[in-house]
């Protein structure tokens, strides 16, 4: 069973853009700017490192909702910070703020919805 988690629970993580992350990567037409999945993926991890004091041995938290806007690009070589915060619980279900930014503006925000698993019994429903 998850432990109490206060609202308000926060999480901020930097990563630096590499080509790896940029549209691209995926085909050398797009423009060379971070690509929406992988802000999304590092807001997600914000919430993840948020909760992830606050579960049981044997427990992790897995994404169930995304709703994110992605509004401004970043160039490879900038920072992106990913900051996450606890809103509210409702049921199983804990969902967070999210927004990133880089050095010169805010690119993106929204809200990831997480609910908390048993490991060994949530890689069970993957051997069906």
């Amino acid at each position: 069973m998850a432990l109490d988690i206060p609202i308000g629970t926060r999480a901020k993580l930097r990563n630096r853009v590499e080509h790896r992350h940029t549209l691209a990567a995926l085909d050398p037409e797009l423009p060379l700017v971070l690509a929406t999945p992988w802000m999304i993926g590092w807001m997600e991890r914000a919430c993840f490192e948020a909760q992830r004091p606050f579960c049981a041995e044997g427990e992790t938290t897995v994404g169930t909702a995304i709703h994110v806007d992605h509004r401004a690009p970043t160039t490879v070589g900038e920072v992106v910070i990913a900051e996450a915060v606890l809103e509210k619980i409702e049921g199983r279900f804990y969902i967070y703020r999210v927004r990133a930014r880089n050095s010169r503006q805010p690119i993106g925000s929204g809200t990831v919805h997480r609910a908390v698993v048993n490991i060994a019994k949530f890689m069970q429903k993957t051997n069906s």
